[in-house]
């Protein structure tokens, strides 16, 4: 099994990627290599067995523009020099590596999703400022060769605003990888709360929200009258245990700053004197959580207590922060806040931070997940599932200190990152493990065991929380898909809705593209049928829009398991009466498949949107849809 990741670099001297576990040599179809041949290149072993980069377009371009003075930032190697190619690639396949930990927190066994895979990383995305890093001839170049080395699972932690699929590279690719059986997975992006921002929505690829784990660093502040509060860190302690004084960005404002510049904590906005020896308090926004922290160190302040702002609801973060920290949610903010200006002198204290499991309630949605609709195709629920993508413990690169400032001189071999980018692996990981022990599955087959095994309880046996939510409610199919990853289910989901690289262009017809449109997909002999419908598109969730009246949508589902009675069960969405018929489906055998309609009658109030679901069962398997109806547009 062969996983490759894009816009991948990667740190090759990380134990994630040795050959421990590895059995036999590398695998005699692949035609891939690593092609540094630099001192400082990428070499290859039994376990990273494909380091490429593609940097022709970003050259072009910069010579085109004239602006060869950012030359020097493109270089003819695969080595991360950042972290996130490597800390990405070793969520997916890195090898079993004991004693992981994060400045003594979060202690473990590292492992990929797919340990034992072997691995590929392929540079297309550089440094450049202002302008964006990653030019669509070299990503169609890296999907070329990707292609042709022989990769299994395709995993991409990359995303551009949302376009007409003729118009998106990574549709393209992905769908010519499609036709090669090669599963895609994409992250959906980091965009959220804010709706209809997920990127990467074509029906073909596995779009990958992020959510939290059961885990948690956690970094409690107590204010001086007493009250706590559970923040998250992975920072050094405070030293002493004692309250020290409080102050906000706004109190500590510089002469020549203004305040709502100082509350967020930005560069040359503090008076020295006012913070010196004091906890600094922050608000989020306007610049990054770790340089907020570099800006509080500067300004003297022995701590600080990030706040999240309204945007990031209940979304912390547990960063190695260059001074003690504590990262609090937005009421727990506002406490604070409140505590601050109506006390005399007011303090507090950051207790040092400490690992705990079993945290509850979890997963939530991180608030910075993007969210659907889907833009461009209403009807295909997107992102299409949600995995862990907060504080998650990886790889990283031995070139660059954890907060990437020019005074921090640590240096550690794992470390903490949140990101679609980092939720897309883990997904990824258990795609490589399905395509091994299901090798005859198609990729459809196998986004379906994957998207209708998902849960959309958390540990509480609630629904999952949104953490975008300021009242943190209840999240939504727009948030989560069709729910957070459940990899046990995933390998026998009894049931898939499969499709073929035809069903799609059929898609696309019915969606309005003409063959010219679909030139970018297939090789210009296929020819659209005369008639055709989006709701009848055979994907494992269900979307209408504008609903008036009636409306029968039909879908067909596959016998993957042992023979089975499958019973129908409906959640309707308020005010929408459903209907299946059959209301059962009888397999008798591997590959049988079944058809069914479902009929929609009623009316969702004005300006809301109803969800329910869709649920086959065996009585051991629960192939589960969500169903998403709204009277007018999404």
């Amino acid at each position: 099994m062969v996983i490759f990741l894009l816009p991948s670099c990667v740190w090759p001297e990380s134990k994630s990627f040795g050959e421990q576990g590895i059995v036999g040599g590398v695998p005699s179809r692949w035609k891939g290599g690593c092609m540094d041949k630099t001192p400082d290149g990428v070499p290859c072993n039994r376990k990273l067995i494909g380091a490429k980069y593609f940097n022709q377009g970003a050259l072009a371009y910069l010579k085109s523009q004239n602006l060869m003075e950012e030359l020097p930032l493109i270089v003819n190697s695969t080595r991360d020099y950042k972290g996130h190619g490597s800390h990405t690639l070793s969520t997916a396949g890195g090898s079993y590596v004991s004693n992981v930990s994060v400045f003594g927190s979060g202690i473990g066994t590292a492992k990929g999703g797919s340990p034992k895979a072997r691995v590929a990383a392929y540079k297309v995305c550089w440094p450049l400022p202002n302008i964006g890093g990653c030019f669509d001839a070299d990503v169609a170049e890296a999907f070329d060769h990707a292609i042709h080395d022989g990769v299994d699972v395709l995993s991409l932690s990359i995303g551009s605003p949302p376009a007409e699929y003729y118009d998106d590279i990574i549709a393209i690719g992905s769908f010519h990888a499609l036709k090669k059986g090669i599963p895609v997975v994409c992250s959906a992006g980091n965009s959220g709360p804010s709706m209809a921002t997920a990127s990467n929505i074509a029906p073909w690829i596995l779009t990958v929200g992020a959510s939290t784990l059961d885990r948690e660093f956690q970094a409690p502040i107590e204010l001086g009258n007493g009250q706590r509060f559970t923040g998250s860190s992975l920072s050094n302690p405070l030293a002493g245990r004692k309250l020290y004084p409080l102050i906000t960005g706004a109190q500590a404002k510089a002469t020549t700053a203004f305040a709502q510049d100082s509350i967020l904590c930005k560069p040359e906005t503090l008076d020295h004197s006012k913070v010196k020896g004091k906890i600094l308090v922050c608000l989020r926004g306007g610049s990054s959580r770790i340089d907020k922290g570099m800006q509080a160190l500067l300004a003297g302040a022995v701590g600080m207590i990030l706040c999240n702002d309204r945007l990031s609801g209940f979304e912390i973060m547990a960063d190695l922060h260059v001074l003690p920290t504590s990262h609090i949610n937005y009421n727990d903010g506002q406490a604070v806040f409140s505590y601050i200006y109506s006390t005399k002198n007011p303090m507090g204290y950051l207790i040092p931070p400490s690992s705990k499991v079993n945290t509850k309630p979890s997963p939530t949605m991180a608030a910075f997940s993007s969210r659907g609709p889907n833009i461009v195709s209403p009807e295909i629920i997107k992102p299409d599932v949600t995995a862990p993508g907060v504080n998650i413990i990886a790889a990283f690169s031995g070139a660059v200190s954890p907060t990437g400032e020019p005074f921090d001189n640590r240096a550690v071999p794992y470390i903490t990152m949140s990101g679609t980018s980092m939720s897309c692996p883990h997904v990824s990981g258990i795609v490589g493990l399905l395509k091994a022990l299901h090798p005859e599955w198609s990729p459809a087959a196998i986004k379906s065991a994957i998207m209708t095994s998902a849960r959309v309880s958390d540990n509480t046996m609630n629904l999952m929380l949104d953490g975008g939510s300021p009242i943190f409610a209840p999240a939504t199919p727009f948030v989560y898909g069709s729910g957070h990853i459940r990899p046990t289910g995933a390998i026998d989901p009894g049931l898939v809705y499969d499709l073929s690289p035809n069903d799609y262009l059929e898609f696309l017809c019915a969606s309005g593209y003409t063959e010219k449109n679909l030139r970018v997909f297939t090789d210009g002999n296929f020819k659209c049928p005369v008639s055709g419908s989006i709701l009848n598109f055979n994907y494992p969730s269900i979307g209408v829009q504008n609903l008036t009246g009636s409306v029968t949508v039909s879908r067909r589902l596959k016998n993957v398991g042992m023979p089975g009675v499958y019973r129908v069960r409906v959640q309707q969405p308020e005010g929408v009466k459903v209907s299946v018929k059959p209301n059962v489906l009888k397999f008798e055998k591997i590959g049988e498949e079944k058809g069914f309609e479902l009929t929609m009658t009623g009316a969702v109030a004005e300006g809301q949107i109803g969800y329910g679901t869709l649920i086959w069962t065996d009585d051991k398997h629960f192939v589960r849809s969500p169903i998403v109806v709204s009277s007018s547009f999404f």
